[in-house]
């Protein structure tokens, strides 16, 4: 494994020979907070990710009792003293939260959260942006906004888009923590571990995907969340158009053909 940056950055990259990146939040005295430089750090990882080929699947982790708090309210209270009391900034940072939610769906690689500790607010956003996400069974999630005379708005879309209605409506409108396994059961995350076994989880689960097609899984994750906002017919046009294409793919004709002879296929990656 080879460590990408040094212990001090906010956040620490390590790649692995099978293709993981792991990105992990590393600013454990804010609570690993989505500051600016949280967010531009998250952000240019990421854009530099979706276009490195020897990239395949990535990891978003963090050090320390926190995975992530939300916001750095402490960045966002020092912004009342503008004339505005703070309109223009709140307008900027949470533009840049809502490309940074993005940029995770549309990255063509997939992205597993390893939750540790607590996910609150836009850490709980964080979570449910990921394609996958595994936590410690001592892990807690919430959107605690109503507490402070802040609904958690922005967290909202994401997390609506993970559970039903009436689950996403529960954690929002009360703010209560929700445990690791009733996480799981209401679909925010994929399963809980213990926390000693987190790491080997997840890796393991990235070491799976990682062995597949790249152009293969950035076709099927492009396709599905496009796809998901689509009614039924619609869906199935868009889909079938998707999978024509793919059959037509170097990688499809590889695979098929490997299936059909018995033996492993040798991916292109196109």
């Amino acid at each position: 494994m080879q460590n990408a940056v040094q212990d001090s950055a906010i956040l620490l990259q390590e790649t692995e020979d099978s293709g993981v990146l792991r990105l992990t939040l590393n600013d454990a005295k804010r609570r690993n907070a989505l500051s600016e430089a949280m967010m531009a750090a998250l952000s240019a990882a990421l854009d530099a990710a979706g276009s490195n080929p020897a990239v395949r699947v990535v990891v978003l982790a963090a050090k320390g009792p926190a995975f992530c708090a939300g916001h750095d309210l402490k960045e966002m209270t020092a912004a009342r003293a503008h004339t505005d009391r703070g309109r223009a900034y709140f307008t900027t940072v949470l533009a840049s939260c809502s490309a940074l939610m993005q940029a995770i769906v549309h990255c063509p690689k997939p992205v597993i959260a390893e939750v540790t500790g607590i996910a609150t607010a836009a850490g709980c956003q964080l979570v449910a942006s990921c394609d996958l996400a595994i936590a410690a069974d001592t892990a807690q999630f919430s959107t605690p906004g109503v507490h402070i005379g802040l609904f958690c708005s922005t967290p909202m879309v994401a997390l609506s888009r993970n559970v039903a209605d009436k689950h996403a409506m529960e954690m929002l409108l009360t703010g209560e923590m929700t445990s690791a396994a009733r996480a799981a059961e209401i679909g925010l995350i994929n399963r809980a571990v213990a926390a000693d076994d987190l790491r080997d989880a997840t890796m393991t689960l990235a070491r799976k995907i990682a062995l597949k097609s790249s152009m293969t899984l950035a076709t099927g994750k492009r396709a599905y969340y496009a796809q998901r906002e689509l009614g039924l017919s619609d869906a199935y046009a868009y889909a079938s158009a998707v999978m024509v294409d793919n059959m037509l793919t170097l990688d499809a004709e590889e695979g098929i053909g490997a299936f059909i002879e018995k033996r492993a296929p040798k991916w292109q990656d196109v």
